[in-house]
């Protein structure tokens, strides 16, 4: 059965201020993305996972952690981790944490919450 873990930062961490992200995108958009995005998927049979980050050492504490507990076929990361040039740093130590610890999984990107599943569909080729 295919595995998918999304990875995307705690939304209560987001600075929704920066001009960088959508606008219009808080929080509550960002819970809803995710309950489209876990529909997706268990529909289309996928065992999921989702982990929700801090921008700091823990978040990649929890990453590492999560990526132990079982072995994906995808990984998927949020724009919240990717999108904002001030955030360009922790982002390489996210794709560099998935690397390491899921070095068979195919790493993509959504460009919002609702897609994560098409997202990974192009590197599983299930969609």
């Amino acid at each position: 059965m295919t595995r998918v873990l999304f990875v995307g930062q705690t939304p209560e961490t987001v600075d929704f201020s920066d001009p960088s992200l959508p606008p219009g995108f808080n929080a509550e958009k960002i819970r809803e993305g995710f309950e489209v995005a876990e529909t997706s998927m268990r529909e289309r049979g996928w065992d999921k996972d989702l982990c929700m980050i801090a921008p700091d050492d823990s978040g990649i504490a929890m990453l590492a952690a999560q990526l132990a507990k079982a072995d994906y076929d995808c990984v998927v990361i949020g724009g919240g981790l990717r999108i904002p040039p001030k955030g360009l740093p922790f982002f390489e130590r996210v794709v560099n944490a998935i690397h390491k610890g899921a070095p068979k999984a195919a790493i993509a990107f959504n460009t919002r919450p609702q897609d994560t599943a098409e997202a990974a569909a192009r590197w599983v080729g299930a969609d």
